[in-house]
């Protein structure tokens, strides 16, 4: 029996992960395959094949991307997108969302950016209890004036979720930086603590948020 629960075990520990990841990447080829729907008829696969492909849309999704790109990178395309940008801010309603979504994809995009480029630790949600924080930057408008201390915008994540969170400003003597990148606080984190960094360690001061 103790065997048997070993192999169990053991056998788990191969076949979750790897059922997970399936699942997820067929969720998302299975999302990214609904954007056929936006081509005609006579274009779909299902049409000229009599069947659909797997992952096609996928493929037109990162094709339609990279063409995008590429067309915004050159000086005409530029142009062309602060064109669009000046449009969609004089229609009413859509411009209040449409500037919030591109304000929050800019700053999370942007190879200049400093949003999600550091991990912190800090006391959440009381003194005493710590978790793992992102910078997202400072706090600004309104708030700033009520701050008057040296305070940052951290985003505190959920777990095993971490799409769901907390926005907190805390002080920067608050925040403790990890010498942890973000890709390894964010295994932590979905991990419950399971998967820990393979060197650990703190650099007790104040975190960059620029």
């Amino acid at each position: 029996m103790v065997s048997m629960r070993k192999w169990l075990i053991s056998g788990l520990l191969v076949v979750v992960p790897v059922a997970i990841t399936i699942w997820v990447l067929h969720a998302i080829i299975a999302a990214l395959d609904q954007t056929l729907l936006i081509l005609p008829q006579e274009w779909r696969p299902q049409t000229w094949l009599g069947h659909d492909i797997p992952g096609f849309g996928a493929l037109l999704t990162l094709f339609t991307l990279l063409l995008v790109g590429a067309i915004a990178s050159n000086f005409i395309g530029k142009r062309l997108v602060k064109w669009g940008d000046a449009v969609v801010s004089r229609i009413p309603v859509v411009r209040s969302i449409y500037s919030s979504v591109k304000q929050v994809s800019d700053t999370l995009f942007s190879e200049n950016g400093n949003a999600f480029r550091k991990a912190v630790l800090v006391q959440f949600p009381r003194e005493g209890s710590w978790t793992i924080a992102f910078v997202t930057g400072h706090p600004g408008g309104d708030v700033a004036t009520y701050l008057k201390d040296d305070f940052v915008s951290v985003y505190v994540p959920t777990t095993p979720n971490p799409t769901g969170g907390y926005f907190l400003m805390l002080r920067r003597a608050e925040c403790i930086e990890l010498d942890m990148n973000v890709d390894e606080a964010l295994k932590y984190i979905v991990s419950m603590g399971v998967v820990t960094p393979s060197q650990p360690s703190l650099t007790h001061g104040s975190p960059e948020a620029q």
